[in-house]
């Protein structure tokens, strides 16, 4: 069963400057500490990454998936779903950018999970919520830092 979260988090940047460092997916290594390899398969037809392989840790271990992005919702929005994965049968979220008066962007990740190993709900949710902020700390760390370089 898949197991849909949101969580949200404000940026002290453009939303412009947060779109692009979500979508620059080649640079994950370099910022995303689960991450330990990115592989593009295919780009769109403005050369963004369109299907990606990724190498990650999880659970004490390493994953594998496979992301198919849409960009059609840019900058507002990246969304992406899994088309393989070892670990998980279902990968799918998206990154929501909304500029605030202040300048700042909340960004709000939506992640919808499905595991092919059964794990009681309760260990699921943590290890879902356990990604997504640290996800959304990476980002924003990335984001603000990339301001006062």
């Amino acid at each position: 069963m898949a197991e849909l979260a949101t969580e949200r988090m404000v940026v002290a940047a453009p939303s412009e400057q947060c779109f692009a460092v979500v979508s620059d997916i080649e640079r994950y290594t370099d910022w995303v500490g689960d991450i330990k390899e990115v592989s593009v398969h295919s780009r769109d037809g403005e050369g963004r990454p369109a299907e990606v392989a990724f190498r990650a840790g999880a659970f004490g271990r390493s994953t594998s998936y496979t992301l198919s992005y849409d960009y059609s919702a840019a900058p507002r929005a990246l969304s992406w779903k899994q088309i393989a994965g070892d670990l998980t049968s279902k990968l799918d979220g998206r990154y929501s950018f909304e500029r605030a008066d202040d300048g700042s962007t909340e960004v709000t990740y939506t992640l919808d999970v499905e595991l092919r190993v059964p794990l009681p709900g309760f260990i699921k949710r943590r290890a879902q919520s356990r990604i997504m902020h640290t996800a959304l700390e990476e980002l924003k760390a990335r984001v603000e830092s990339s301001l006062t370089t």
